[in-house]
């Protein structure tokens, strides 16, 4: 019996790999854009770096996590049809909520000032974030088609569209920075073209590959509808992302307000950036393990989800461990690959032990978060995210800032604080959760959201 269990978790540990290595890959090569920017940018001047990372804070969206559940569950019920419905209806809400994304971005300045935040990064913010628009609009698509290729376990085209890309945008970086010496403007605007090339290839590969023949039925009126049920889930999807994302860009504001805010924010976008970077791989787990947990909740087989979420656990708790390690050992010399400026490098390296505990444990929960979201777990975890970093992390981190005058290290303690906390209740929710309820919840999920197949649209080539 103990050897049939050791298969079991073996056989999960494979799948969880093989999915998890191209979602790691693919999320490294994604984000790298945002980071390939930041260091052109960082070594222009610290004052374009600062300006650069305070406009970066207002791109963030989460309502395609959503999909996570929806797309995820329906394949595991072998609702085809359904994901490319599902993500019809994503790809509809983000691009409208990209306006007024885009409408926050066009007052970044203003924002900023209003803000109390120093106005020559207010000035560089704003001409950054300008040419930082298209890409909001692109970045919802490719969240939402990355998830939909994601919850069906297609993940090796993301990897080559994202490695083209991201080969590509550091030559596009080189030449509008430097030899059209647009400055940070054309790192900004290297980002949208970029985003939008990455689109283009993935969205050609779902029209023509025969992988997605069941699950993108071509462009339906059926995804018109039931958008309200749709934004039950996506709302608090987005909060639970964003909860923890604006934390984020409030910590980088704090941080405008400091003595020193050139410096300060320098650092705070360094590590930010550090941090979002070394997040792909914890996310890559998360993703695999929602979409693991999902698929089999979806399917109806409860002690098989149970048994993806802990191998999700303890892979991130050995891959959290060996990141950390890293970072201690390359403390010295990391800063130097974003800026020239001796002091910000021997900031960076004071700050990275912290840094390097923040993300084991932001690792850690961020796999307690994709299980959650397997499981449709979303307003829960907006209302665990709200209290863990406005309750206690953000106001830790003003006291530690404010009070004990500790500069980035106090605004990254308060927010190592937030992990915390999370970490704690969403482990208490996944070991107190009945499996046979939550498969349950999926079936009916699922049937609630299906619709019959005869009401989408052919596409050019006969197919529905």
């Amino acid at each position: 019996m103990e050897g049939i269990k050791q298969k079991g978790f073996v056989k999960e540990v494979r799948k969880q790999v093989w999915l998890a290595g191209p979602l790691i890959a693919a999320g490294i090569l994604q984000n790298s854009l945002q980071v390939i920017s930041l260091m052109f940018v960082g070594h222009i001047s610290e004052l374009a770096l600062s300006g650069a990372s305070l406009a970066t804070s207002f791109a963030t969206m989460g309502l395609a996590s959503a999909l996570d559940t929806l797309c995820g569950q329906s394949f595991g019920a072998k609702q085809y049809h359904m994901l490319g419905i599902h993500t019809q209806r994503a790809m509809l809400v983000l691009s409208i909520v990209s306006v007024f994304l885009s409408i926050i971005c066009l007052n970044t300045k203003t924002i900023l000032i209003a803000m109390h935040q120093d106005h020559e990064i207010s000035e560089e913010a704003g001409k950054y974030t300008l040419f930082l628009i298209p890409s909001i609009f692109f970045y919802g698509l490719l969240q939402c088609l990355g998830r939909f290729l994601q919850t069906q376990n297609i993940v090796v085209p993301m990897v080559l569209c994202s490695g083209f890309t991201a080969s590509l945008h550091i030559f596009l970086c080189w030449v509008l920075v430097f030899k059209f010496k647009l400055g940070s403007r054309g790192a900004a605007l290297s980002n949208s073209i970029s985003y939008w090339i990455n689109v283009l290839l993935i969205a050609l590969y779902v029209k023509f590959s025969s992988s997605c023949a069941k699950t993108w039925p071509g462009f339906s009126k059926e995804a018109l509808r039931k958008i309200s049920a749709f934004l039950k889930i996506s709302i608090p999807s987005a909060l639970m992302l964003c909860f923890k994302a604006w934390s984020f860009e409030l910590v980088v504001l704090l941080a405008g307000l400091l003595p020193n805010p050139k410096l300060e924010t320098s650092v705070l976008s360094i590590c930010l950036s550090t941090f979002m970077m070394l997040f792909v791989i914890p996310f890559g787990l998360s993703a695999a393990v929602s979409t693991r947990v999902s698929n089999e909740l979806g399917g109806g087989q409860p002690k098989s989800a149970i048994l993806a979420a802990r191998v999700g656990l303890v892979m991130v708790m050995i891959e959290g461990v060996s990141v950390a390690v890293l970072m201690i050992l390359l403390r010295h010399i990391w800063g130097s690959i974003y800026s020239n400026d001796k002091e910000v490098i021997r900031y960076v390296a004071s700050t990275m032990p912290i840094l390097a505990i923040s993300c084991f444990l932001d690792g850690f929960q961020g796999v307690l978060s994709g299980i959650a979201m397997g499981c449709g777990w979303q307003k829960i975890g907006a209302y665990v995210n709200f209290a863990a970093f406005y309750l206690l992390g953000v106001p830790c981190a003003c006291i530690l800032v404010f009070v004990y005058h500790m500069g980035a290290k106090g605004l990254w303690l308060g927010i190592i604080v937030a992990f915390v906390v999370q970490v704690l209740f969403f482990l208490f929710i996944t070991v107190s959760s009945d499996w046979e309820k939550e498969a349950t919840k999926a079936a009916n999920r699922v049937q609630e959201s299906t619709t019959p197949v005869d009401l989408t649209v052919k596409d050019q080539n006969g197919r529905v």
